[in-house]
């Protein structure tokens, strides 16, 4: 194989690569204050929860 054509094929598929990881990282990135809102809505349920089973029953009169 001729060197300049190695080199064309080379740079071709780089370009596919830099195209396919920059898609990558934006789908990553529109994932992600997906998951930290639902960590943060489950950590919520959990707390209130825990307060209301550990709150005090009121008295009977």
């Amino acid at each position: 194989m001729l060197p300049e054509i190695h080199l064309v094929l080379h740079r071709v598929r780089a370009a596919e690569l830099h195209a396919r990881a920059a898609a990558h990282r934006r789908a990553t990135a529109a994932v992600r204050p997906r998951a930290l809102r639902a960590r943060l809505g489950w950590t919520l349920v959990e707390i209130g929860l825990r307060l209301a089973t550990t709150a005090p029953k009121p008295a009977s009169a």
